[in-house]
């Protein structure tokens, strides 16, 4: 690491440096503490008794050699502060590679060369995600399964990847987003705030366990994505927060300094902050080959406390402009994803044309336009109809990502089956047409767990998910039918969607073609609850098409027979039954 650069905030490889690292005569430790009086090094091989750290560079870093140190053993930096009525504090080291279980919160020590990937293949072909579908299966780890022989109930990483893999091919997802697995100490914040920014949560096992999961499922060419947080931090006394005495990453004012969510804000204009930062997010591409990062929070980087009317944060976008540039640079075929629900022009613009530099935004407008559209009851849904097209009305601004995601399905919002109107059985048909308007949109798909069978109690990060529910009719039939593959190819190009009938808001039904490489795709949408008999459009001079989805067919719970599979024409006039609540995928064939 280049100390210069590192305080500039240039550096992408601090990790290198600070933290704990062997070396030919022991292990050295090194931590950054400007405004300390003194820094000691406590470790379990010492009997946690105190090792002065010796101050070797003017900006505030602390050195300290431990010849004995070994790999396993816990250990703790103990900061003076300068004000002399402060007391020592005992911290975790803000680069440790590894940490206890809460409530405990000593780092570890930990060898990260001992891991050999066996994903060269996988790493060499991963791109061109432009190009093709990415459907992408969200997971909490802890609770997606759960281990009856652990009394928390978790797997390691490396035991539940190959469960993992099973479920994740047989449903026809290619990518996992995980939410956070760096180290935080409340389970209910779901790791969103951080301790141990470069510490794979110890829940699951060690950076081993870790490296073995991912390795496993990019042997099965699935891809990864993990959950990063830039915005904010625990504010825990052991970790960031004022880690030297004063207030080193976050904000000295408390009016900016606490979040909503009662953690602190990193402070994005502190060179010290964003090597921090972007090491970090280098960390996880390099050392554990993740294959890409969805950042939480973007409202926050982009906005002053993520509220438009305060103006824009210069110096936070100039940050998250220039790390993403440097991810790209070093890792060019990664997928960088925006929780960005502003309307922020430029998240998905490249940086040398004054955009942010990510890949994709979460369309947060389609997904609550959508999710409100299926609340409403059917008879009134003409008055909402374009609702559901209106996202095209600015889909080409950005590069999209469709999220129905963690957040759509707690703190009594309701699941995504339980969103839809009317009662119990009339809430799988209009799931499913949902799903088929989703899939067939343009833009890259993303599902949480348990919205794949039907769930309809709350996601709780105590719980596993409801698999039990896969025993009844209704849920079985919605599970195989969400395994269909998802149209999300030619996204981002005018020329792979095109509106056929838009405009029926007394029928409520929708008919659009989605075209890649002169593969063409009709879709019929019927989101009223009538049954429409020999329904008519125009298209083409054909008269034929192949029924390539139904989701009404029978053996998705519906009554429409499997063996329909084929419509009839006259010169690209097409009459056909719409039952009602149905999604159909129509391929031409002359």
């Amino acid at each position: 690491m280049d100390i210069h650069q590192f305080f500039l905030g240039n550096a992408f490889d601090a990790h290198t440096y600070f933290g704990a690292h062997f070396t030919e005569d022991g292990v050295v430790f090194r931590t950054l503490a400007p405004n300390a009086k003194a820094v000691d090094l406590i470790w379990e091989g010492g009997d946690w008794k105190p090792i002065p750290m010796k101050r070797i560079h003017d900006g505030g870093i602390y050195e300290a050699l431990v010849p004995d140190a070994i790999p396993g053993q816990m250990y703790k930096y103990r900061i003076t502060p300068q004000n002399p009525d402060g007391e020592s504090i005992d911290h975790c080291d803000p680069y440790g590679f590894g940490m206890e279980l809460r409530p405990n919160n000593a780092s570890i020590i930990r060898d990260l060369t001992t891991f050999t990937f066996h994903d060269k293949k996988w790493m060499q072909r991963r791109g061109s995600h432009h190009q093709k579908p990415v459907n992408i299966y969200e997971v909490h780890l802890g609770s997606w399964h759960t281990n009856p022989d652990d009394p928390n109930g978790w797997y390691t990483y490396a035991e539940i990847a190959p469960k993992l893999v099973d479920y994740v091919k047989k449903t026809g997802y290619n990518y996992i987003e995980f939410m956070p697995l760096s180290e935080h100490p409340a389970d209910c914040s779901w790791g969103y705030q951080n301790t141990g920014f470069f510490s794979p949560t110890s829940r699951y096992g060690t950076a081993d366990d870790l490296k073995e999961m991912i390795d496993i499922l990019h042997q099965h060419n699935i891809g990864t994505i993990l959950d990063f947080v830039p915005v904010h931090f625990a504010l825990d006394g052991y970790g960031l927060a004022r880690y030297d005495g004063t207030a080193l990453y976050e904000y000295p004012s408390n009016d900016v300094g606490y979040s909503e969510w009662g953690s602190m804000n990193f402070i994005h204009s502190k060179g010290e902050v964003r090597s921090f930062l972007q090491s970090a997010a280098n960390y996880w591409l390099s050392e554990y080959h993740f294959d890409g990062l969805r950042m939480d929070a973007i409202s926050r980087i982009i906005y002053w406390m993520g509220d438009e009317s305060r103006g824009v944060n210069d110096r936070a976008v100039d940050f998250i402009r220039n790390m993403n540039q440097g991810l790209k640079d070093r890792h060019p075929s990664i997928i960088l994803c925006a929780e960005d629900s502003t309307d922020f022009k430029g998240t998905t613009k490249e940086t040398k044309y004054g955009g942010l530099g990510f890949d994709y935004k979460w369309d947060m407008g389609w997904m609550n336009d959508t999710l409100n559209f299926f609340r409403t009851l059917p008879f009134v849904r003409g008055e909402h109809y374009h609702d559901l097209t209106f996202s095209m009305m600015y889909n080409y601004n950005e590069r999209y990502l469709l999220p129905l995601s963690h957040d759509e399905v707690v703190h009594g919002k309701a699941t995504i089956i339980q969103k839809m109107a009317g009662m119990y059985e009339e809430k799988f048909p209009q799931a499913k047409a949902l799903y088929a308007y989703m899939y067939a949109h343009p833009g890259k798909k993303l599902n949480f767990m348990g919205n794949e069978i039907g769930q309809f109690r709350e996601w709780d990060e105590k719980r596993e998910q409801d698999w039990d529910l896969l025993k009844y009719p209704n849920h079985d039939s919605f599970h195989q039918y969400m395994k269909e593959p998802a149209l999300s190819a030619w996204d981002d190009d005018p020329n792979g969607f095109a509106w056929i009938l838009c405009g029926k808001e007394n029928d409520v039904v929708y008919i659009f073609q989605r075209e890649v490489n002169e593969d063409k795709v009709i879709v019929v949408l019927n989101l009223s609850g009538l049954v429409y008999k020999n329904y008519h459009f125009n298209y083409g001079n054909g008269d034929t098409m192949k029924v390539l989805i139904n989701s009404d067919w029978n053996k998705f719970g519906g009554s429409t027979k499997d063996t329909e599979k084929t419509i009839k024409g006259v010169n690209g006039d097409f009459g056909f039954d719409l039952p009602a609540f149905s999604g159909i995928y129509l391929k031409p064939v002359d």
